[in-house]
């Protein structure tokens, strides 16, 4: 094992090298090259890119756990949910794929997982089952990945492709009418205004529920 690499430096590395030049960039051999060690010295802590892959996604959701710790406690779920979805987005926000990188990875460091322990207590004292529990966190949390992959993916396009998703050009290959498929795409708007609407949609939805 090489003397100084440790999972800590290897995942600093991997997410500056994630903001750099992307996720697809991302290989175990390419990191150690910016590491200047061989590949088999990262080999000792992580096996493949996967591994690379859910060690990231832990250290994001580290970051979120502790941001979301300092938020003020909400009046109950939907404020808790709204909170957490909000600091998700602004953590996946913070690195070039963000949303990409922690979708499908597993959380390899407990203290994550247990950060659901107090909303959980507080959602069943109010009637909530913990698979309830649950599944709101997973829902929500999907949600975020989903937006975030999209917001992410549209605003790198507009700085390679501008016209990628040129709303008068998707018109033009509409062809004759869809006239209210035209103007719903004149009216969107994206970013923070959008995510809110969208997520007021979602928790209305869990709101929707009779455990709710």
């Amino acid at each position: 094992m090489t003397k100084g690499i440790t999972r800590e430096r290897i995942v600093t590395a991997a997410l500056e090298f994630l903001d750099d030049q992307g996720m697809d960039a991302l290989t175990v051999r390419a990191l150690a090259s910016r590491l200047d060690v061989r590949a088999s010295a990262l080999y000792w802590h992580v096996r493949n890119k996967q591994e690379l892959l859910d060690e990231m996604g832990t250290e994001v959701m580290r970051r979120v756990a502790c941001a979301f710790a300092a938020v003020p406690q909400g009046d109950g779920w939907r404020d808790d949910l709204a909170a957490y979805a909000r600091v998700l987005r602004s953590e996946y926000l913070l690195h070039r794929d963000g949303a990409r990188v922690f979708s499908g990875t597993r959380i390899t460091d407990p203290n994550v997982v247990r950060m659901k322990e107090p909303l959980f207590e507080r959602w069943t004292a109010a009637g909530w089952g913990p698979n309830d529990a649950d599944d709101a966190i997973d829902l929500v949390t999907a949600f975020v990945v989903g937006f975030v992959i999209e917001e992410q993916e549209r605003h790198q396009a507009a700085g390679t492709d501008p016209s990628r998703y040129s709303i008068e050009q998707r018109d033009a290959w509409l062809g004759e009418g869809a006239s209210l498929v035209k103007q719903a795409g004149h009216l969107q708007d994206e970013g923070g205004l959008r995510f809110e609407r969208h997520l007021g949609m979602v928790l209305d939805g869990i709101a929707a529920r009779p455990d709710a």
